[in-house]
């Protein structure tokens, strides 16, 4: 099975445009590079769900940190570290 991991963008590199955003996303403190380029209003701080290394969208906090923690507790987030 697929899943989207949400994590808090802690900065955001503007390259050549808008469109080609890179940021990087902190994932319980693991720190991953991410594309931005499907959700243009995504800002430092926002939560996203990431898949493969694109960002899907932009999530509320609180559901966010909830996602994670459960998320975390089945050993779904075991890959980022490795």
């Amino acid at each position: 099975m697929c899943l989207a991991i949400p994590g808090q963008i802690i900065s955001i590199d503007v390259q050549l445009d808008d469109i080609f955003r890179q940021a990087k996303v902190s994932f319980g403190g693991v720190m991953k590079d991410v594309n931005l380029s499907m959700v243009p209003e995504a800002n430092i701080g926002d939560y996203v769900l990431v898949h493969v290394g694109v960002a899907l969208s932009v999530v509320d906090e609180e559901e966010a940190k909830t996602t994670f923690e459960y998320l975390k507790q089945i050993g779904e987030v075991d890959e980022l570290t490795e």
